[in-house]
């Protein structure tokens, strides 16, 4: 009895792991992929706006990026701030394991 458990338990982890790892995989390249849908579609319409927005998204990131490499103080991170912080951090992470897909 414990051997059939113990096979039980251990296909379940895998299972779990294999769908939850599909599902991020899955999530990742969605998330990237809509954007570049996006750009190409804009570009399409209007290059000089699909430019702009480009620019301004490329801006909000470094943006982030530069608030998280500052030494934090007490009272100076705003609400813009931490949204930016929070998109480049989520952005990056997504860039690393997506650069490891196979998307």
């Amino acid at each position: 009895m414990r051997v059939i458990r113990g096979i039980g338990s251990f296909v379940k982890e895998l299972l779990e792991e294999f769908v939850g790892e599909a599902a991020l995989t899955l999530l990742v390249c969605l998330t990237l992929a809509g954007p570049a849908l996006a750009f190409v579609w804009g570009w399409q319409r209007s290059p000089l706006a699909a430019e702009g927005v480009g620019g301004a998204l490329l801006a909000f990131l470094c943006y982030g990026a530069w608030e998280l490499s500052r030494p934090p103080r007490e009272g100076r991170r705003r609400r813009l701030a931490g949204a930016a912080a929070t998109t480049f951090a989520v952005a990056a992470l997504f860039l690393t394991y997506a650069a490891s897909c196979t998307c």
